[in-house]
């Protein structure tokens, strides 16, 4: 089935809907860090590091798709470990996805204790600038696992002996960067909105540890772990997100009650008006 026959299909449409939508909620995430990260940049290099962060997260999320044979490929057994209390087989993708979850975590708690520290330690901090190409290598480095989720996710999704090899790459590309798109354009004022709000930057950091806590709950389900006779579950994404949305529901609730209160304002938080 070729590139255009493919849409000639309901089924494809649905797909194509379905999968950009999941795109679009998975990526959440991909926004809130790009969003804390570009906060630490000057004013005029945070839209640039925004668009280039999701960018980076198109150009991966092809890629991958491209290269899915190997993608899958990494889903072998590379090293089994077998002790009395401990048992696994660790693949390429849960050690992939592990790292990216313990470099979650540690960027999550990190920015929480600079967020809420001291003037002394806020000086230091100050006087250490993050650069563009820093700020561009950690949203790299966390797009790329990301991305393996992301694509995950999609080929459990797009059937390809439906749709055929290139009918379910097509979708699988065209929902990416329709999904990349719409995140481009939202991710100015929804960092606008973050920066603005202390309580929403804690909120979101809170969120990327749970998320951390994830990916590292799913890396060891990839790699069959059990510990004391309990293999290691993965912890469902609508779990997480449900908690995510009730979370923010009632922060804005809140918001709304203190809306004649100005917020306080933490370091590093920027001013719309400056941009």
């Amino acid at each position: 089935m070729d590139f255009l026959s493919v849409f000639a299909s309901t089924d494809a449409w649905v797909a194509l809907l379905t999968l950009t939508f999941l795109e679009i909620v998975l990526g959440i995430d991909n926004i809130v860090f790009i969003s804390i990260v570009s906060s630490k940049l000057s004013p005029k290099d945070q839209p640039k590091a925004r668009n280039i962060g999701l960018g980076l997260a198109m150009v991966f999320r092809i890629a991958l798709l491209f290269g899915i044979k190997w993608v899958l490929s990494l889903n072998s057994v590379l090293l089994e470990v077998n002790l009395s209390w401990f048992h696994g087989k660790i693949t390429g993708q849960s050690i992939i996805i592990f790292l990216g979850g313990l470099f979650l975590l540690y960027k999550s708690v990190t920015e929480i204790h600079h967020k809420l520290e001291g003037e002394e330690s806020l000086k230091t901090e100050n006087n250490k600038k993050v650069g563009l190409n820093s700020a561009i290598v950690q949203i790299a480095l966390l797009n790329l696992v990301f991305s393996f989720d992301s694509i995950l996710t999609a080929v459990g999704l797009v059937s390809f002996k439906e749709f055929g090899e290139t009918g379910a790459l097509s979708i699988m590309i065209l929902s990416v960067i329709i999904s990349i798109i719409i995140m481009m354009a939202f991710a100015g004022p929804v960092s606008h909105f973050v920066n603005r709000h202390p309580t929403i930057q804690i909120l979101g950091l809170s969120f990327l540890i749970l998320i951390g806590v994830m990916l590292l709950a799913e890396s060891s389900h990839l790699a069959h772990v059990v510990i004391f006779e309990q293999e290691v579950g993965v912890i469902p994404k609508g779990y997480l997100y449900f908690a995510i949305f009730f979370s923010l529901a009632v922060e804005f609730i809140n918001m709304k009650l203190r809306k004649s209160t100005k917020p306080v304002a933490l370091k590093n938080s920027e001013t719309i008006d400056k941009l």
